[in-house]
């Protein structure tokens, strides 16, 4: 049987690197079991809660700034956006 912390400690090591679940470590228990509590754990709301509560005390902290950055790489117009060679009035959103 292994124990939850061991677990967690798989499913870490697994999204640090980004490996197949099978390749996770044995010293952090049975890849099925942790790819299971990670996914009974995302089903539940349990990640997203975690989450939600850290951003909120970071940020209590000042440890978070929420500046927001977008640029043409990110936001790009469709080519259909553009007019057509052939029509030249303005576009009609």
């Amino acid at each position: 049987m292994w124990r939850r912390r061991q677990l967690i400690g798989g499913i870490r090591w697994r999204t640090r690197t980004g490996a197949p679940w099978r390749d996770v470590p044995e010293r952090h228990g049975s890849w099925d079991r942790a790819y299971d509590l990670l996914r009974r754990r995302q089903r539940d709301g349990t990640w997203a809660r975690i989450l939600t509560r850290l951003q909120a005390e970071a940020d209590a902290k000042g440890l978070i700034t929420w500046d927001v950055n977008v640029d043409s790489t990110v936001c790009r117009a469709h080519r259909h956006a553009a007019p057509s060679s052939r029509d030249r009035s303005p576009c009609r959103w």
